[in-house]
């Protein structure tokens, strides 16, 4: 438990003075069965999507809360991930004067994000097993240090960071520590929402996007306190998710068994791929991954990746990040997708 922890400390001023903008769909809350809306200026005439969203996706939600359980009062939907890390930086950082510390590698967007809202960077390199040096990290914190990111299991090098370390973290850093689990699905770890009520300093992100196979719709989840999530539904666009992402979401969502028979798939895949990734002679090391993807260290990132290329296969080269020389990212696909890849690495051993 977080006792030194106190959310007025954390807000911007400015955020905890706005009164946020009240769209016409916030301030109707009645039963909307036989109702004529004549209060948005919207177009009349029926077509899917000539209605303004639900601003609080209260559907997708209730949805959501039943799959994760969770209370709806605790989540957040942004527009991917994204959004949902914008909205953190904008309600609790004030620009040219606070910080936030990362811990590459991980990733880029919390980077960029500070950035876009002119906030001190603070990194602090994971260990050569990429794991938090908390020690390190903790003594790195200052009085304007708000937030902290931990992704877990962490991209791009696949693998979860020791629980002990993260509830360290949690525990002692006095301001916000979001954790990332855009990959929990693929992982046997324990997601951190289940602690929501033990730190009211932790915010989890999740995301559609990887194991619920919605990256085309864009949107991202924030599990939080009430409280945090009254402050960031404060400052957010008052129809962040569009109709078509809230219908799509809650129509895959309901289909019993599809996102964790896919899962599955991908699990078995992966770990077909690690065994034959292990016969690549160029192939110096297999990262462990709980993610659906494989890092792996070779010979020579650049020139492998251009291979591939020429093959018409696209990879990720991570040589530039930090504790990642000479490192390929793989995505576990299709098996075929897969077999395809193996063929390709095996072919070019000897070149």
């Amino acid at each position: 438990m977080n006792t030194d922890f106190d959310l007025k400390n954390i807000i911007r001023p400015t955020i905890q003075a706005l009164k946020p903008y009240s769209s016409a769909r916030d301030e109707f809350q009645g039963v909307t069965d036989n109702m004529v809306f004549l209060d948005a200026n919207e177009n009349p005439f029926e077509n899917g999507v000539n209605r303004y969203p639900d601003p609080q996706q209260g559907k997708l939600k209730s949805v959501l809360s039943e799959i994760k359980s969770i209370p709806t009062k605790n989540i957040l939907l942004g527009n991917g991930s994204d959004e949902v890390l914008d909205l953190i930086y904008r309600a609790f950082c004030e620009p040219n004067k606070d910080n936030v510390i990362i811990l590459p590698p991980t990733y880029g967007m919390y980077e960029v994000l500070a950035n876009l809202n002119a906030i001190a960077i603070k990194k602090v390199n994971l260990d050569a097993d990429f794991q938090p040096k908390v020690e390190t990290i903790l003594e790195s914190a200052d009085s304007n240090s708000k937030l902290l990111f931990i992704c877990s299991p962490n991209n791009p090098s696949g693998n979860s960071f020791s629980s002990k370390s993260i509830e360290e973290l949690v525990s002692k850093f006095k301001g916000i520590v979001v954790i990332d689990e855009a990959y929990i699905d693929f992982s046997k770890a324990v997601s951190w929402i289940s602690k929501l009520g033990n730190y009211p300093n932790l915010i989890v992100t999740q995301t559609l996007s990887k194991a619920y196979a919605m990256a085309g719709i864009r949107l991202g989840i924030c599990y939080a306190s009430a409280e945090i999530i009254s402050v960031l539904n404060t400052i957010k666009p008052p129809y962040n998710i569009n109709e078509l992402t809230q219908k799509k979401a809650i129509e895959l969502l309901e289909i019993k068994d599809l996102a964790s028979n896919q899962i599955k798939d991908i699990l078995k895949e992966r770990e077909i791929m690690v065994s034959e990734l292990a016969t690549i002679d160029y192939v110096s090391k297999i990262y462990p991954s709980d993610a659906n993807f494989v890092l792996v260290k070779v010979d020579d990132a650049n020139k492998r990746y251009n291979q591939l290329i020429k093959k018409g296969i696209v990879i990720r080269n991570r040589t530039t990040q930090p504790g990642c020389e000479n490192t390929l990212r793989l995505t576990v696909g299709t098996s075929e997708e897969n077999r395809i890849l193996i063929n390709a690495l095996t072919d070019l051993s000897g070149f």
